[in-house]
């Protein structure tokens, strides 16, 4: 059984990156890996399956809805951003969205948070360093804040249905009070290199980003079902893998743990807290391996739902993102592992 999973786990982290079809297909790719993995750990069950075809619901309705209002009310984005750039000028105002962003996607949901980054960004009018700049660091606070709540990213989602028994029992808010100290400052922080640490020259001619496409109805729907397929594949893979994590992973210390979560700069956390959070862990072993995974996801592209999505709508390249995102990355991996062994 141990070594039949860990076949899966090591197609879940290298297919991804290595092999486009999987990576055009993650949902269904992730599916098919989540079932086999509760067939060779013989892990299916009626509970089970309940509790897959349950805890996508909450967060693929609020990017369904929150999806069509957004469709509806576009202009207002673009209103409100020439509203604050003229009230406040380019900086403040930066400031103000990129952490508005942040905090706001553990209601809107990354992936919603994202789409209002496109419009934001295309509204900007600066040059396109400049604005893949922005861009980097607003999605290093989407995906800080989403982790708040259970609807907020699939991360969220899965991480609090694992751990909604015992010993932790984690309810709606069991993210936020864990996270909400450690993931404020670092919102702040990438708000600020947002908005005071880029050029401000206007973007000429194709020198700036633009969003690829509008998105209609059957777009929006798409995603949503799409993220509740994700989901369900993540209930699946996760507890598949419980044997798995329970014997490799759960008797790492902390900081083992805390670097272990950094190959989710290459893969998405999601998949990795799949993989690897199990309620026998301890509430510090939880945080560092998610402290990890919320910061090493921003570096690269795959790395985090909300960098997928705009680097795809806004056509920047592995290269441009890295360029940005990883000395930053670093920094505040090495911030955290010091600020993580101070506290325990």
């Amino acid at each position: 059984m141990f070594v039949g999973l860990a076949v899966i786990m090591a197609l879940v982290l290298f297919l991804p990156f290595s092999v486009k079809l999987v990576e055009e297909e993650l949902e269904a790719f992730l599916f098919i890996m989540g079932a086999a993995a509760m067939t060779v750990s013989h892990a299916w069950s009626w509970h089970v399956v309940k509790e897959s075809l349950a805890e996508p619901v909450k967060i693929s309705l609020a990017v369904l809805v929150i999806g069509l209002i957004f469709k509806a009310g576009r202009n207002l984005v673009q209103d409100a951003v020439k509203f604050l750039k003229a009230r406040l000028g380019i900086r403040n105002a930066l400031f103000l969205m990129v952490m508005f962003l942040g905090f706001a996607s553990s209601v809107l949901t990354a992936i919603i948070a994202a789409l209002i980054l496109c419009e934001i960004v295309t509204c900007l009018n600066l040059d396109r360093k400049s604005e893949a700049r922005v861009t980097v660091y607003a999605c290093y606070a989407i995906g800080f804040g989403a982790a708040l709540t259970p609807i907020g990213e699939p991360l969220s989602t899965i991480v609090t249905a694992k751990l909604s028994g015992p010993p932790h029992n984690a309810d709606f808010f069991y993210l936020s009070r864990l996270l909400t100290v450690w993931v404020t400052p670092a919102i702040l922080a990438v708000s600020w290199l947002a908005a005071y640490g880029h050029h401000t020259n206007k973007g000429q001619g194709g020198d700036t980003l633009r969003q690829d496409d509008i998105e209609d109805t059957k777009h929006v729907a798409l995603r949503a079902a799409k993220v509740y397929l994700f989901v369900m594949a993540l209930v699946y893979l996760g507890t598949g893998l419980s044997p798995l994590a329970e014997k490799a992973v759960a008797s790492l210390k902390d900081w083992q743990l805390y670097w272990l979560g950094t190959a989710s700069a290459v893969l998405d956390n999601a998949t990795l807290a799949a993989a690897e959070i199990v309620p026998s862990m301890t509430r510090n072993q939880i945080l560092s391996i998610l402290l990890s995974l919320l910061i090493s996801g921003g570096m690269l592209i795959p790395g985090n739902i909300p960098n997928i999505i705009s680097a795809a709508k806004l056509d920047i390249k592995s290269r441009e993102w890295a360029r940005v995102a990883l000395l930053p990355g670093l920094a505040f991996l090495t911030i955290y592992f010091i600020g993580l062994l101070i506290a325990h």
